[in-house]
């Protein structure tokens, strides 16, 4: 059985990406623009999406664009930004019935292409800049989203784990930029920054639904054109990193709990032959409830509100992520320091592998149930350059062996601990 079928062509400077599924009643449209992180860009890139949703020449208002939206059967229109490896994406995406469903015959399809490529190419502009007052709205907005990461401990220190942990990698910027560059934005220059956006990124359309490969294909040659894009290779983003002594970070703020995180390299990504391991490893090691961390730390020792792990497909790193008292700092880095060990020395049962493959193949099918997550799951071939089948990755992590998953964790070195404590320091 294939669970997703993807016709790929490109088109006009950008890669066409048709999924054809009769699961859905809607079809969803998610174009991606994805640049090299850097810190001269990515305040633009924060900004320019939430800018690009306001108003199109044929809809100047936001007003007149979501009446439109009402008109397209209640169609929605979302922006979001994402980091994956050293890459910063902007998706931009519109959800819309599919007309077969409906008495009414509107083409719903091809209005709503063509409203997405207006977005894209077609914004409001007024002498070779974006209106002022839409800026300067979105910029206030987009500082409270910024600061909103500050006010949240949990992903504070998510945010300061990367900071230190990749401090001279482009990795270590935030998806929404800095407060700083933003102040320095204008209205011409985010419109010049802009331009070379549609010059420079590399453009990927996704359409997924119940369609014909034939009429999308002909509606986005029709509606799609980046005639100077360079289209941009993508760099793979993994950093060769040789770790001495691993570097410890504390820091105190006014907190009633400790957020300890720590960070590893796992020397492996998206593509390579150890990742389905890796992913195996992470599952057991500390992804889920059945996990030596949650039993370990959480449960057995009750030394944290919370202990998990994630990878980091696309640059190679592992998260640890706890919430614990102060007093059970040492305690707890000891404990979670002995679960990695523990794996690396095959100290894991065949029935946790069994489990935890049988609960990333259930996350992975939950997923390609919505086709935004179906688009997520594609994207990883982009980013990685490669064109593996989603069947592939299934069959990739069913095949994994106890020793792969062994040989998978004995690559990851410990980089980077940071703990966040209370003023008060330990009791």
């Amino acid at each position: 059985m294939e669970f997703l079928k993807e016709q790929i062509e490109s088109i006009n400077g950008l890669t066409l990406h048709t999924v054809q599924t009769n699961k859905f009643k809607t079809n969803s449209l998610v174009f991606k623009m994805l640049a090299p992180l850097n810190e001269e860009d990515v305040t633009f890139r924060a900004l320019l999406p939430y800018v690009l949703q306001r108003g199109t020449n044929s809809f100047p208002t936001s007003t007149e664009l979501r009446k439109h939206l009402d008109e397209l059967y209640g169609a929605t229109l979302f922006v979001d930004l994402s980091k994956k490896g050293d890459h910063h994406i902007i998706s931009i995406r519109i959800e819309v019935a599919n007309e077969r469903f409906l008495s009414d015959q509107t083409p719903l399809l091809e209005k709503a292409l063509q409203l997405l490529s207006e977005i894209i190419l077609s914004p409001v502009v007024k002498e070779e800049s974006f209106p002022d007052e839409i800026i300067n709205q979105e910029k206030r907005t987009l500082k409270q989203r910024i600061q909103a990461v500050y006010d949240d401990k949990m992903r504070y220190s998510n945010l300061r784990l990367v900071q230190e942990m990749c401090k001279d990698e482009p990795y270590r910027l935030h998806v929404n930029g800095e407060i700083d560059h933003l102040e320095k934005i204008t209205s011409s220059s985010l419109y010049e920054y802009y331009k070379k956006a549609l010059k420079e990124d590399k453009m990927d359309l996704y359409v997924v639904g119940d369609v014909s490969a034939d009429e999308v294909s002909e509606y986005t040659k029709r509606f799609f054109t980046f005639n100077e894009n360079a289209h941009q290779a993508v760099e793979k983003s993994i950093t060769e990193k040789e770790i001495k002594e691993p570097n410890e970070v504390i820091e105190d703020q006014d907190v009633k709990q400790g957020k300890l995180n720590i960070g590893y390299r796992t020397n492996c990504t998206y593509g390579d032959q150890s990742y389905y391991a890796l992913q195996v490893f992470n599952g057991i090691f500390g992804g889920f409830s059945h996990s030596k961390l949650f039993i370990n730390v959480r449960e057995k020792e009750s030394l944290a509100y919370y202990a998990a792990s994630r990878v980091e497909s696309h640059k190679g790193l592992l998260m640890v992520m706890s919430g614990i008292e102060f007093a059970n700092y040492e305690r707890a880095v000891t404990i979670i320091k002995e679960q990695l060990e523990a794996m690396k020395n095959g100290d894991f049962e065949d029935k946790d592998i069994d489990q935890t493959k049988a609960v990333i193949k259930n996350q992975l099918l939950e997923t390609i149930d919505t086709s935004y997550g179906s688009v997520e799951v594609l994207y990883h071939n982009v980013i990685s350059n490669i064109n593996e089948p989603f069947d592939k990755y299934l069959q990739g992590i069913e095949k994994v062996t106890k020793e792969e998953i062994i040989a998978a964790a004995k690559k990851i070195q410990l980089d980077t601990i940071y703990f966040l404590k209370g003023m008060e320091g330990a009791q």
